[in-house]
C-alpha cells in the first residue's frame, strides 16, 4: 500500500478526537447525530448532500464516510455522481463570479 498524507485508519478512530476535550466532543457528536437524523429530509437525502459537500471541501475522510453512508442508505452510483456534479457546478460558479472582482481591479489598475 502506498503511503499518503491521509491515513484511512483515522476514520474509524474519529471518536478519539474528543480525548482531550470530552465535553465539546460529546456536544459535537450529539449535534451531528441530530443533524443526520430523519427530519424534513430523509437520511438518504442528507447523506447525498453530505457527499456533495465532502467533495467541495475536498475532505477524503468525508468522501470515504459519505460514499459508504450513501450506499448503505440506498443511493446508487448515478445519484451520487449527480450530487457531486451539482456541488461542482455551484463551486465552479462561485469561483467564476469572483472573476468579476478580478476584472474590476484589473480595469481600475490599467487606467
Amino acid at each position: 500500500m502506498s503511503q499518503t498524507y491521509y491515513d484511512p485508519q483515522d476514520l474509524p478512530n474519529f471518536q478519539e478526537i474528543g480525548a482531550e476535550a470530552p465535553e465539546m466532543a460529546k456536544k459535537y457528536f450529539e449535534y451531528y447525530r441530530t443533524v443526520f437524523a430523519e427530519g424534513e429530509l430523509t437520511e438518504r437525502e442528507k447523506a447525498l448532500i453530505a457527499l456533495a459537500v465532502a467533495h467541495t471541501i475536498q475532505c477524503p475522510y468525508c468522501v470515504d464516510s459519505f460514499t459508504r453512508s450513501c450506499l448503505e442508505k440506498g443511493s446508487n452510483l448515478g445519484e451520487m455522481t449527480e450530487a457531486v456534479h451539482v456541488a461542482t457546478a455551484i463551486r465552479g460558479g462561485a469561483s467564476l463570479i469572483h472573476g468579476l472582482q478580478m476584472r474590476r481591479i484589473a480595469q481600475k489598475l490599467s487606467m
